[in-house]
């Protein structure tokens, strides 16, 4: 039944008949479509950006490669942070505070000041688009406990800012969004798998061209915005508590296209992955009294983080654990991983507030939360780098001296983007609120700068040739190599070399390494030479899209001589403000990566509040 609710076709679409392109294989068949705006990703930032989009009048279309409701999205567990005060007192410059310092200062104020300012009324919009938000006894919106998060400028002890639907708070989010976006008139692709951006001679972006999976006829959408929404790459290590689907489509497109992704070497490892499955268990679990012990017992993040405890920063907590291991105090017959103890919380509380996790810990680790621990590890979870933008969504690269040029046509949004507000490490809860913030914000922007049903130059005579030429030829790929033979090298390397504790030799072997398993992606075999539902086929776009990630975000690591944030080197332990306070912008040209560097936002918006100066980072 759900087919007939989404579009899977052209039927109210403005598409010229089916036609042939000139040097295209002839057996291609390509559909134009022309619309004012167009989202890729259909996760909460791309169904925000859709709904903001309709509701200023413009003709959408969503393309999304899931059905919306399986983004990734739907997996956050914690919750979402605005300083609404429902807990305690709570001001939008404490918030803004913590988010600088878990971002190591290497996130821009500016837009830093713009998310969180905006995250109580972004809370607020979500309560009335119906989000069933857990609740306090006076009916308020229940906020628990978060990591890195305090009162007063750090001065005030821990803040009880994040705003959840017990521990399925994306779960709901992202149905309430699409509950929403049904309500407009946006056009949904679904299952059409975004190949490459549309660009013009002068660097302008025209649209994009994707792939209807289901019939494999090849589509061009025309439109003057067009915004990526397309989440993050966490699919490019071995573990990963990020869905199949997070492949980097979007930031590979972008590469693709001659344009930089920024901060690439920052990836968070979430304290609490189950070890061996590497399924996420919520901060929200330790922000509810969960505690992490070592092998003889100890609470030993008190020694780590005397102030926060269990709820420093992902980063601390994360580096906290490994040394642990290290030194000879995991837990378990290998003594190679954490205790994540819940087992003192009442079991009322655990049903209530962390039903999830506990029907997860139970099929993923055969453990009954209240009365066992759960064995954890550090694993991968986000990527704080991504496609960079300014506070309002657009994408910007360096043109000349000016660092923040914008790309006229471009914007993006999510885990996809780098605006940067995470810097060099994320907040617990503050990716629900940037997707939400920047999605609306992009449509924001789109409708400030155009007008619906503006006129649209003509794409170039030759607009997806030379993708389609690349689909060709990589179906018909006769290697010797299968897709996930490469895949699993790939990820073994980043594993073993992009690791939460790097060195000179690790890095340095990891880009040799990486550069050679990209050179063995040219030798790649499939064995479907179809174009119906050819997973073969999407699951090779998808490792070569992860395979620019996982290159740019080795050399960028490697490049980068000091601990900040996620990114923490045995041989530069300290943050060097005055060499490294730089966003690193990765280059993908003739399949080799280049490195350049723009500067930091350390302005604010307005003198709402002053800018934040570096200082010693401790919890």
């Amino acid at each position: 039944m759900w087919r007939s609710c989404v579009s899977r076709g052209l039927s109210r679409a403005k598409a010229s008949a089916s036609r042939l392109l000139s040097t295209a294989p002839s057996f291609y068949t390509v559909v134009d479509h022309t619309y004012d705006a167009v989202v890729v990703g259909a996760g909460g930032a791309g169904l925000r950006a859709a709904i903001g989009l309709s509701e200023h009048g413009f003709n959408t279309a969503c393309i999304t490669k899931l059905f919306p409701t399986r983004s990734h999205t739907v997996a956050a567990q914690g919750g979402i942070n605005a300083a609404l005060g429902n807990m305690t007192e709570d001001d939008w410059r404490w918030h803004m505070y913590d988010t600088v310092k878990g971002s190591d200062w290497l996130g821009d104020q500016d837009s830093i000041q713009y998310m969180c300012r905006e995250a109580p009324k972004a809370v607020i919009e979500l309560e009335n688009y119906g989000l069933p938000f857990s609740r306090t006894e006076e009916g308020k919106i229940y906020q628990r406990a978060f990591g890195g998060q305090s009162l007063d400028f750090g001065k005030g002890g821990q803040a009880y800012r994040c705003a959840c639907a017990a521990d399925r708070t994306g779960h709901a989010m992202l149905h309430t969004l699409y509950g929403q976006a049904m309500k407009h008139n946006t056009q949904f692709f679904v299952e059409y798998f975004a190949l490459d951006l549309i660009m013009d001679n002068e660097g302008n972006c025209q649209g994009v061209i994707a792939l209807n999976m289901e019939d494999g006829t090849l589509h061009r959408f025309r439109a003057s915005n067009t915004i990526l929404a397309t989440g993050g790459y966490g699919r490019a290590y071995f573990s990963a508590t990020s869905a199949h689907t997070c492949t980097g489509d979007g930031n590979a497109m972008v590469a693709r296209a001659g344009l930089p992704l920024q901060d690439l070497e920052f990836v968070q490892f979430h304290p609490t992955g189950i070890y061996g499955a590497g399924c996420l268990i919520t901060e929200g679990s330790r922000g509810e009294g969960g505690i992490l012990r070592n092998s003889e017992g100890e609470r030993f993040m008190e020694r780590y983080a005397p102030t926060a405890k269990d709820l420093a920063s992902r980063d601390v907590v994360s580096r906290s654990m490994t040394m642990e291991i290290r030194e000879g105090r995991g837990v378990g017959p290998l003594k190679d991983h954490i205790y994540l103890h819940l087992n003192h919380l009442p079991p009322e509380v655990l049903k209530e507030r962390l039903p999830g996790i506990s029907e997860t810990a139970a099929i993923f680790a055969g453990v009954d939360v209240t009365k066992e621990p759960i064995p954890v590890l550090p694993t991968v979870h986000y990527n704080m780098g991504g496609i960079p933008t300014n506070y309002h969504g657009e994408v910007v690269d360096i043109k000349g001296d000016n660092p923040d040029a914008v790309v006229p046509g471009l914007l993006a949004a999510g885990e996809a983007a780098c605006a940067s507000v995470h810097g060099a490490n994320r907040l617990g809860a503050n990716s629900l609120l940037d997707i939400v913030v920047f999605g609306r914000a992009c449509a924001n922007r789109v409708a400030n700068i155009s007008k619906p049903g503006q006129k649209q130059k003509p794409l170039e005579k030759d607009a997806g040739e030379k993708t389609i030429a690349w689909l060709d030829k990589l179906r018909n790929a006769n290697g010797s190599l299968p897709t996930s033979k490469i895949r699993l090298n790939m990820q073994r390397v980043m594993q073993n070399n992009a690791a939460v504790f790097r060195t000179q030799e690790t890095l340095e072997e990891g880009c040799e390494l990486i550069s050679k398993t990209w050179e063995s992606f040219h030798d790649v075999k499939l064995s479907d030479r179809s174009l119906i539902w050819n997973s073969d086929l999407i699951e090779t776009l998808e490792l070569e899209n992860l395979l620019i990630n996982a290159c740019i975000t080795m050399y960028s690591a490697e490049a980068r001589k000091e601990s900040r944030g996620a990114h923490a080197r045995e041989d530069f332990t300290t943050r060097d403000d005055e060499n490294w306070m730089k966003h690193s912008l990765g280059y993908w040209e003739n399949e080799k990566v280049r490195l350049a560097y723009r500067p930091v936002h350390m302005n604010t918006l307005d003198d709402e509040v002053e800018s934040f100066p570096p200082k010693a980072r401790v919890y």
